[in-house]
């Protein structure tokens, strides 16, 4: 990975210091990490604008540049009716941002020689191993056929294994089998028994062919449970959320932690609304009083900013934070490179293990550096990593849908036009 060019000195937002493991974040000048305090004002003002404007409740932003932070925020409310205001430590349902953690533990199962990612899923999980397509008829129908090829776990990590959340052609089977969107958390069973039944419905194109988002982490999440012998919870406490001090990532939360969980809010006619508790997959208790029986691999988790920071560190790191090491340097370059080849994405990116990467910048038309990877969660959180740029910018929130929202915009063009060196 790239050594630092710039002096590290100096004392005023967040840091990370020294070796020992599970240090905390310490305040850092952000002009000694080669960003324009003044610049930074622009970039803050923007942000808060949202939450002035009551089109977000609450929002926590943490940018580390060098392993350093230049720059944090905690505006707004974590629960507005309630008047708890937004703070550092608040807990987001990270949704889809799980996908990575995921994908690193599979990753770590194949550098313990457990698993390699060209495997067939069905050595893992026999359900999977004889899949039929469904293919359009033209008429609104569809017909099966058998699947070209075996879906392999690197299928699953890059999302080319045709399966997506029930909404392709054979999408009333799905339905009548339970599955459309990603919630599980109100399942009162192990996520290895939904996702064997998930192998008798047919997928929605052959392996390997398009880019189909959808179930592929969950079923890597079960994955891991076989290869492991060790629930999914547990596998990425021993060899992710401990060496790496992620304290409060959770499946489900603990109840004594149940006051700094961020509420979920929707667009409403005069600002946000708060969600109601019971209201399906946004239900506000089910990740503390739920079963606690489904640990969902693709969109399961719960964290803070601090935590997920720590996690995207050590992928820039290559693999190790404050001692650590979760992956080899080689793992970590083959996640974040696009194995897409000719198969259509978004303008100017890829995919790989886990992570988009940005390949051609002028195609994306965003600032930004080539070779940068991140994700995002359903809730409106997002994330990425610039490695050029020794760059990690984590953006949590809670808003969904997150309509006519360009606050993603406002983050980035203020993270980038405030780097001066």
């Amino acid at each position: 990975m790239a050594i630092p060019h710039r002096v590290l000195a100096g004392v005023l937002v967040l840091v990370f210091a020294g070796a020992a493991l599970g240090q905390e974040f310490v305040k850092a000048d952000p002009e000694r990490l080669g960003m324009s305090a003044e610049r930074l004002e622009t970039l803050d003002a923007g942000l808060k604008a949202y939450v002035d404007e009551d089109r977000i409740a609450g929002q926590v932003v943490l940018v580390l540049r060098d392993g350093q932070v230049a720059y944090s925020a905690a505006n707004g409310w974590r629960d507005k009716e309630d008047g708890a205001a937004m703070t550092d430590d608040t807990i987001f349902r990270i949704a889809s941002q799980t996908k990575a953690i995921v994908s690193t533990g599979i990753m770590i199962l194949q550098e313990q020689g457990r698993l390699s990612i060209g495997d067939p899923l069905g050595r893992h999980i026999p359900e999977w191993s004889d899949m039929q397509v469904a293919v359009p008829d033209g008429s609104g129908g569809y017909t099966l056929e058998d699947a070209a090829r075996p879906i392999t776990i690197r299928h699953l990590l890059t999302h080319t294994a045709g399966v997506s959340y029930g909404s392709g052609p054979a999408r009333d089977r799905w339905a009548e089998a339970g599955f459309q969107g990603w919630y599980f958390a109100n399942r009162d069973e192990p996520i290895a028994e939904t996702i064997a039944r998930m192998g008798s419905l047919p997928l929605d194109d052959h392996p390997g062919e398009s880019w189909i988002y959808g179930y592929s982490t969950d079923i890597l999440g079960v994955v891991i449970e076989k290869a492991s012998g060790m629930d999914l919870q547990s596998f990425l406490q021993q060899e992710i959320f401990d060496p790496l001090d992620m304290r409060d990532t959770h499946f489900f939360l603990p109840e004594a932690k149940r006051d700094r969980l961020a509420t979920v809010y929707r667009p409403g006619a005069d600002g946000v609304e708060a969600i109601p508790a019971t209201d399906g997959m946004q239900s506000q208790g089910m990740y503390v009083d739920g079963p606690r029986t489904s640990f969902s691999g693709g969109a399961g988790l719960l964290s803070t900013a601090r935590d997920y920071a720590r996690f995207l560190q050590m992928t820039l790191n290559g693999g190790e934070l404050h001692g650590a090491r979760i992956l080899s340097p080689k793992s970590i370059e083959l996640m974040t490179v696009s194995h897409l080849g000719d198969i259509p994405f978004r303008g100017g990116q890829g995919f790989g293990l886990g992570y988009y990467v940005l390949e051609d910048l002028g195609a994306n038309g965003s600032l930004g550096t080539e070779g940068e990877y991140g994700w995002g969660g359903a809730y409106h959180s997002t994330y990425w990593v610039d490695p050029e740029e020794e760059l990690v910018v984590v953006y949590l929130t809670q808003i969904i849908p997150a309509t006519g929202l360009n606050d993603y915009s406002t983050l980035r063009n203020g993270i980038y036009q405030a780097i001066v060196e």
